[in-house]
C-alpha cells in the first residue's frame, strides 16, 4: 500500500473512532436521562453514571461486527435521540407531557425498526427489470442479466450467492454480466470457489462476462487469495473476464469491458469503440459510473455499471453526486444515443444494512429490429 493510501486510510479511521467516541459519549448522557439512572443517581450518582456507560458498551459490543457498521448503528442511535429531544422541544412549547422514558423508549423503537428495515433489504435480494428497444439489428431479442458488487461475504456467502444464481437462471438469460466488485479483502477463498462455480453453472446463450470493480484485485495482503487465483477460478468455470477488451457475440452486437478506473493504463471509451462497427448493439460494461459524457461521445449504446450501491446508507447517494463522485447513484437514464443503467448491486460493501436502497440484480431486455 503507497503512503499516501496509508495515510488517508489512518486519518479516515482516526476520524471513525473520534465519531464512535463522541456517539458513545452522547448515548450515555441520553440513557442517564431515564428516570431509573436518575433516581439511582440522587444517592449514588458515579454508579448510575457507570451503569449506563455499561449499557451502552454492551450495545457497542452487541452491535460490533466492523468498524464502519458500529459507526452506522452508533450515528442512527444519535440521530434518533436527537429526533425525539426535537420532538420534546415541541411538546413542551404546547405544554404537552412527554416523559424522559417515553422518548427514550420511541428513539430505540424507531431506531431499531429503521435499521431493521434496512437490515431486510441489504439480505433480501430483488429482481428489478429494464426492457429497452434499438433501431439497430440484433439477431434475436436479448435478454441480459447484471449483478454487481457481490462483495462475498457480506450479505451473501458462497452458498447464499448459488441460490441467487438459481433466481437468475429462471429468468432465462441469454447473457449474464457481473460488473464488479464480486469479492472484498474480507472474502473466504471457500466462499469466492463457491460463487465462481456457480457461475460456472448457470445455462446461457451467449455465456457470462467478468469485468474487475475497485475492490477485485484487493487493498491489503490478507485475503487467503490472490488477484490471480479469483481469474484463475473465474476461466475454469468459463466466466470471461474482460479487461479493456470487446468481443462481437454472434456477429449481431458488442460486449465491451473496461478496466475499473482504479486500475493502472485503462483505455479511454473513444479508444476502446474504435474498433466498434457502429451499426452494431454495443454494450459497455464499467464499474463505476462517472465517465458519462465520454462514453456517450463515443457511441456505447448501453452502458451498465455498479459501484455506488444505489446509496447504500442515506445520505450517501445524494452526496456521491453533490461531490461529483459519480453521474449517477441508480437506474435508467439516457444522453443523446446512450442510455446508462446503475445497478444497487447483489449486495454491498461492509455494512449488512441498506437504507438508502436494496439488493438487486437486473434483467434487462433489449428489443431490436
Amino acid at each position: 500500500m503507497s503512503l499516501s493510501r496509508t495515510f488517508i486510510m489512518g486519518a479516515l479511521f482516526l476520524l471513525a473512532a473520534l465519531l464512535i467516541l463522541g456517539c458513545a459519549i452522547y448515548l450515555v448522557v441520553c440513557v442517564h436521562r431515564f428516570n431509573c439512572f436518575k433516581t439511582l443517581s440522587e444517592s449514588r450518582k458515579l454508579l448510575s453514571w457507570a451503569l449506563a456507560a455499561g449499557i451502552v458498551l454492551l450495545l457497542g459490543l452487541f452491535a460490533f461486527i466492523n468498524v464502519p457498521t458500529l459507526l452506522v448503528i452508533l450515528l442512527h442511535l444519535v440521530a434518533g435521540f436527537l429526533l425525539l429531544d426535537g420532538v420534546g422541544l415541541l411538546f413542551r412549547f404546547f405544554h404537552l407531557p412527554l416523559g424522559a422514558d417515553l422518548k427514550g423508549i420511541l428513539a430505540l423503537v424507531l431506531t431499531a425498526t429503521y435499521l431493521g428495515i434496512g437490515c431486510f433489504l441489504a439480505f433480501h435480494v430483488f429482481e428489478t427489470r429494464y426492457a429497452l428497444t434499438t433501431d439497430k439489428p440484433i439477431n434475436r431479442d436479448l435478454r441480459l442479466v447484471a449483478i454487481a458488487d457481490a462483495h462475498l461475504g457480506v450479505t451473501l456467502d458462497g452458498q447464499r450467492f448459488a441460490r441467487q444464481m438459481e433466481r437468475v437462471q429462471a429468468a432465462e438469460p441469454d447473457l449474464v454480466v457481473i460488473v464488479g466488485d464480486f469479492v472484498d479483502d474480507d472474502t473466504k477463498k471457500e466462499d469466492m470457489l463457491l460463487a465462481c462455480r456457480a457461475l460456472g453453472s448457470l445455462n446461457t446463450t451467449y455465456g457470462v462476462y467478468f469485468v474487475y470493480g475497485n475492490h477485485d484485485n484487493g487493498y491489503y495482503a490478507y485475503r487467503d487469495f490472490s488477484s490471480e487465483e479469483l481469474r484463475a477460478a473465474l476461466e475454469e468455470n468459463g466466466v470471461v473476464v474482460l479487461t479493456d477488451e470487446t468481443r462481437l457475440i454472434d456477429d449481431s452486437f458488442y460486449l465491451i469491458g473496461r478496466r475499473d478506473r482504479s486500475m493502472s493504463a485503462r483505455m479511454s471509451a473513444a479508444a476502446l469503440m474504435e474498433g466498434v462497427d457502429r451499426s452494431k448493439f454495443a454494450i459497455l460494461l464499467d464499474h463505476q459510473p462517472n465517465d458519462y459524457a465520454a462514453e456517450a461521445a463515443a457511441g456505447a449504446d448501453l452502458v451498465l455499471s455498479g459501484h455506488t450501491h444505489g446509496g447504500h446508507i442515506f445520505p450517501a447517494g445524494p452526496m456521491g453526486l453533490w461531490m461529483h463522485a459519480n453521474d449517477r447513484i441508480y437506474g435508467r437514464e439516457t444522453r443523446g444515443g446512450t442510455t446508462f443503467i446503475v445497478t444497487s448491486g447483489i449486495s454491498g460493501w461492509a455494512i449488512p444494512i441498506k437504507t438508502g436502497t436494496f439488493s438487486e440484480y437486473a434483467v434487462i431486455d433489449i428489443y431490436g429490429k
